[in-house]
């Protein structure tokens, strides 16, 4: 079982059209009991960091992913991505801390937000040349555990790996049949 973590903030509908597609079961909780019991865990996120991290806060949820992630395989999304890492400059928070990095505006001479398909580089044959589809304006920076990335005017992290915590920048869930292989890789052990 998977479970999405619902915190009023995320893509909830693609994710579970992608589950569907691929066959999974899943189910939508913010509780704690729930998730535990799940496989796998998926934080979506669209929006503010701040907000999500202050929402995750409020909740009560954020010691109970902290624990989950010891045992459990945890894929951020997007701003879920974002949400692992230690920190951010939107909204000037600490996050998560499970992978090592900061979370700051895109440095590029393109427009913002990075709004498109982007080709994966990598080392791992699985991640290398695929087109994913992002939207943001913030990205890591300093982070030991990232294992693809995207040019856009700058060496964009797309996707981090350390252990059995996943982030995935993109939307796997908007990036057709590539996107899909990537998320499948995601729940069944990573890359």
């Amino acid at each position: 079982m998977i479970g999405i973590v619902d915190y009023s903030l995320g893509n909830i509908q693609n994710i579970k059209n992608a589950l569907d597609k691929l066959g999974y079961p899943y189910m939508l909780s913010s509780r704690h009991s729930d998730l535990l019991n799940c496989d796998v865990v998926i934080l979506p996120g669209v929006g503010h960091f701040g907000s999500a991290i202050n929402t995750i806060d409020a909740l009560g949820i954020k010691d109970e992913l902290l624990e989950i992630a010891k045992t459990k395989r945890i894929i951020g999304i997007c701003l879920g991505m974002q949400l692992l890492f230690e920190s951010s400059e939107e909204g000037n928070v600490k996050g998560l801390g499970l992978l090592k990095g900061h979370v700051r505006k895109i440095d590029t001479p393109y427009v913002i937000p990075h709004l498109g398909w982007n080709t994966l580089n990598s080392n791992n044959e699985k991640l290398n040349g695929k087109d994913v589809y992002f939207i943001h304006s913030y990205m890591v920076e300093d982070a030991a555990d990232i294992i693809a990335t995207s040019d856009y005017g700058a060496d964009v992290p797309a996707i981090a790996q350390k252990d059995n915590i996943i982030g995935i920048q993109f939307h796997p869930e908007k990036s057709g049949d590539a996107g899909l292989e990537i998320l499948k890789h995601a729940i069944e052990g990573g890359f």
